[in-house]
Parts: structure tokens; sequence; C-alpha cells
């Protein structure tokens, strides 16, 4: 095959996988069922050097129908602190954002259960990196003494500067791609 064939071919196969808005089709054909928007799943330990066992949970989902809002993702996310002597606590929150870029996801959820005194009804927001190794996290409070205030918008967190626990990190991010 010439070169130009092929580069028209490769052209033609790109035409037909964008489609006539010029997104790519990745959210399924007729032989196959829609794959999801975007998500973040998984569980994973923070690292600390004092013993501390910190533990971040993750079921975000946006549903391939609601591809373009990202406010509509669904799921929920749990995590809890505690320090070496026992003392500590946990809460879950409920997702109202869930935007990812690549192996990067913000979610943000309002905390709806919790044993800590005085942060329920709060919004806090959450960042993951997948790396496929030693994952990253970071979280809405790191740069505050509250935790996620109420007037805290949807989809805001701080980088992923904390690093999992060796051997603990499967988070899982399933990219988004909007139709921009």
């Amino acid at each position: 095959m010439q070169r130009r064939t092929k580069i028209a071919v490769l052209g033609a196969v790109l035409l037909l996988a964008t489609g006539a808005t010029g997104s790519a089709v990745a959210y399924g054909t007729d032989s196959h069922p829609p794959r999801e928007a975007a998500a973040l799943t998984g569980t994973a330990k923070l690292y600390r050097v004092a013993g501390d066992d910190i533990t971040f949970t993750f079921d975000a989902h946006l549903a391939a129908k609601d591809h373009g809002n990202p406010l509509k993702a669904t799921g929920t996310f749990r995590w809890s602190h505690y320090a070496a002597n026992g003392e500590g606590g946990w809460a879950k929150a409920k997702v109202d954002c869930l935007v990812t870029g690549g192996k990067v996801a913000v979610v943000s959820g309002v905390i709806t259960d919790t044993d800590l005194e005085g942060v329920e009804g709060h919004r806090v927001g959450i960042s993951v990196h997948d790396t496929g190794g030693i994952d990253r996290l970071g979280y809405s409070w790191a740069a505050s003494e509250d935790m996620g205030p109420k007037d805290l918008p949807k989809c805001i967190s701080s980088a992923p500067f904390e690093k999992v626990r060796k051997g603990t990190g499967d988070f899982k991010v399933v990219p988004w791609h909007p139709d921009f």
C-alpha cells in the first residue's frame, strides 16, 4: 500500500471514529454497550511515617448519557483517619461532581454520614492521580482547619500531593471526553 493510500485510510478511520460532531465516539456502538463517561473507583491507604491508618475509598461514576454534565455524577466516597493510639474518625460523602482528565480525577460531595462532630452537610473535594503504581491523592481541607466548608464549590480540591502506601493503591480513573 502506498503512503498516500495509508494516510487516506487512516484519515477515513479517524473521520468515522469522531462522527459528525468531531468528538470521539467512545460511548458505545450497536454491538457494545456505552462505557460510562467518567469514573473514579478503588481504595488505598495513605503513607504516614507515624503509622496512622488513613484510608480513602471511591465509587464515583458519570453515566454515558450524562457525559456533558459532570454535575450529574453519582456515587459515594469514604475516608477514615485513625492515629496509632486509635483516635480519629470517618466520613462518607454523596458525590455531586466528578471531572477526570487522563489519569487525574477531582470529585466532590456532601458529607452524609460521619462520627466527626460538626462536618455533616459540608462539601469536600478530593483529587486522585492514578499513576498505575504509587497513586497520589489530595483533599480540599489540606490548607484549612475546617473539613470542607459549606460554601466550597463543586469539583474543587487541591493537587494530589499525598502518596498512597505501596501495595494499597488501586485507584482507577476513567477519563472524561467532553464535547468541546
